[in-house]
């Protein structure tokens, strides 16, 4: 298990490179989540040994159970990429680097609470939905008729003292030809770049490509890729 995580994780990283090149920026520019839902603790240690250190996690529970067997590595960097339910935000701010899945003022301002408690800024990212799906959550933003709604939601999230929104995140829809892959890419930069002038803010990351699509979500400017099938295979559990 260890060899092939390791030997994954190297194959992913070089396509990753060079999905980079082909958008004209370098390797470093593009940060790879490893996803490990439904995956044991043994294969996140065998990731980190391997030089990867940001993990993601879909369920706060797993997660947490996880980061008890492996508080031992120092340098690891979790994640959060699903859907927080308001019951688990108070678990969020203390174990976590970032969150991916900020879909609503009410849970920003909940994470905020939380993150004052625990003496930290909090960054996060704004899930978006760009592709009109209805089971997306977060933003409407796939039209430009929703913009200036999602506009004043996410001037209060900026406004809190103790997040730090650093950009945004989408999900595309499963299995999309690549012409539905490139336009709900484009659809986040987009909205990012209306965004920034709006706010006169930078939003510099992307959060957006898995498994199947993460070339393409590169090539239309991604700089997060959360990436858990090509580096850890099928899930063991349905955690």
């Amino acid at each position: 298990m260890e060899q092939q995580i390791d030997a994954n994780l190297r194959l992913l990283k070089a396509r990753v490179s060079e999905a980079a090149k082909g958008s004209g920026r370098g390797a470093d520019a593009i940060e790879l989540v490893a996803i490990c839902k439904g995956q044991p603790a043994s294969s996140v240690r065998a990731a980190y040994q391997a030089g990867q250190r940001d993990f993601g996690e879909n369920r706060v529970a797993e997660a947490r159970e996880k980061q008890a067997e492996l508080t031992d590595l120092s340098e690891i960097r979790w994640h959060m990429v699903g859907h927080i339910q308001s019951r688990k935000a108070k678990e969020i701010a203390p174990h976590f680097f970032m969150v991916h899945s900020v879909d609503r003022v009410k849970l920003a301002k909940m994470l905020d609470h939380f993150a004052t408690e625990s003496g930290r800024i909090l960054p996060v990212l704004l899930e978006c939905n760009t592709s009109g799906e209805a089971s997306k959550t977060g933003w409407s933003a796939w039209q430009k008729d929703d913009w200036p709604g999602a506009l004043e939601d996410i001037k209060m999230i900026r406004d809190l003292k103790n997040l730090a929104v650093r950009g945004l995140m989408t999900m595309a829809p499963w299995a999309a030809d690549p012409a539905i892959l490139h336009s709900t890419f484009q659809g986040l930069r987009t909205f990012r770049d209306f965004l920034e002038e709006e706010l006169l803010t930078d939003l510099p990351e992307l959060s957006m490509g898995m498994t199947d699509d993460f070339e393409i979500a590169i090539e239309e400017g991604a700089t997060i890729v959360r990436v858990g099938r090509a580096i850890f295979g099928p899930r063991h559990t349905d955690a």
